[in-house]
């Protein structure tokens, strides 16, 4: 684990954890879109993205009091 000492705006000291990513470029592409297997997982990710930016009904923090 990778443990940075840092100054907390008290003054004490306390130690956080730092990056744990691979440094480096990565050598392919992330294709999440690959993950979704056939045509009804499509259609259900496409859905719910139209619902989110094109649908009048919001939910919970979704809801904006002035509609976009």
């Amino acid at each position: 684990m990778n443990l940075e000492e840092k100054t907390l705006p008290s003054g004490e000291k306390t130690k956080v954890i730092g990056p744990e990513y691979e440094p480096g470029i990565p050598e392919t592409p992330h294709r999440w879109r690959w993950k979704i297997q056939g045509r009804q997982e499509m259609l259900k990710y496409l859905q719910n993205g139209e619902r989110y930016w094109f649908s009048q009904e919001w939910y919970g923090s979704e809801k904006r009091k002035i509609p976009a």
